[in-house]
């Protein structure tokens, strides 16, 4: 089974990507990156497409207009860059995102949510939506994310089994995977998945790709762990990540949050994009 490493705010640079790539994680992405500010020339955005080597990495854009996609698209080739592929972000819980329209607002949008993807997949990438199950308990109940799942062509669907208003802490609800899969679209499950039990289970559904996020955050050689290797120290890990960081240097701000969340557990909303 392939592993993902899910889309950290303030921690997805190069460095903590390249490190989990090393440990065994098959594709990696970039932190949440707004697709407005990308067109604006905004330097600390411009900053997040920190494709610096050969590690595997996606782009994870927050979009909500068509009309400032296209403009992306227009400019994608001055940014020289070569991502594995793009996902649109449809799960982040902010209010001040979801007050946009943007993040976990955007599930039930089904129309818009097409056009966004239809417009990405004009630079010749695949294009992936990560998705919430709605914003609420309501939506849901209501199973908006399966009309979604259902109306959009998107290549795959990276599914993180809470709604908006749930935190972290609160169990992931993996009991929606069978009727996602019925849908026969490309399923990605996120949340929660920790252990080889978990990979068995995703297995015995047919699933083929998983996506890691919190566990990575507690120690990154998880990924080599799932897949039948050990988990490394923290102290050799944290040695391994200085020696990446020093290579491939970002704001301090990410050196930070991922030694100071290395070996505990990290319930912070912020990081489950």
């Amino acid at each position: 089974m392939k592993l993902w490493l899910a889309p950290l705010e303030g921690v997805s640079d190069c460095a903590f990507r390249t490190l989990c790539y090393q440990y065994g994680a098959d594709l990696t992405f970039t932190e949440m990156i707004r697709v407005d500010s990308l067109v604006k020339g905004n330097k600390s955005s411009l900053s997040l497409l920190d494709l610096k080597n050969n590690t595997p990495t996606g782009i994870q854009l927050l979009a909500v207009k068509p009309k400032i996609v296209e403009e992306f698209v227009k400019k994608f080739a001055s940014y020289s860059i070569d991502p594995v592929c793009f996902n649109l972000n449809l799960g982040c819980p902010s209010p001040d995102v979801i007050v946009q329209g943007g993040g976990a607002a955007l599930v039930k949008r089904t129309a818009r949510v097409q056009e966004l993807v239809k417009i990405l997949q004009k630079l010749g990438y695949p294009v992936s939506v990560k998705i919430r199950l709605g914003l609420n308990e309501f939506e849901k109940e209501k199973r908006v994310y399966l009309s979604l799942l259902k109306e959009v062509d998107a290549d795959a669907f990276i599914i993180h089994a809470r709604h908006a208003r749930q935190k972290s802490s609160e169990k992931a609800d993996w009991s929606v995977f069978e009727a996602c899969l019925d849908t026969g679209k490309h399923i990605i499950p996120n949340g929660d998945i920790n252990t080889q039990e978990d990979l068995a289970f995703f297995k015995s559904l047919g699933v083929k790709e998983v996506m890691i996020g919190r566990a990575a955050i507690r120690n990154p050689s998880v990924f080599q762990f799932l897949k039948g290797g050990k988990l490394e120290n923290i102290a050799q890990v944290q040695k391994k990540y200085l020696a990446l960081a020093e290579k491939y240097p970002s704001r301090a701000l990410y050196q930070e949050n991922v030694l100071s969340f290395l070996g505990k557990e990290a319930h912070s909303k912020k990081w489950m994009m």
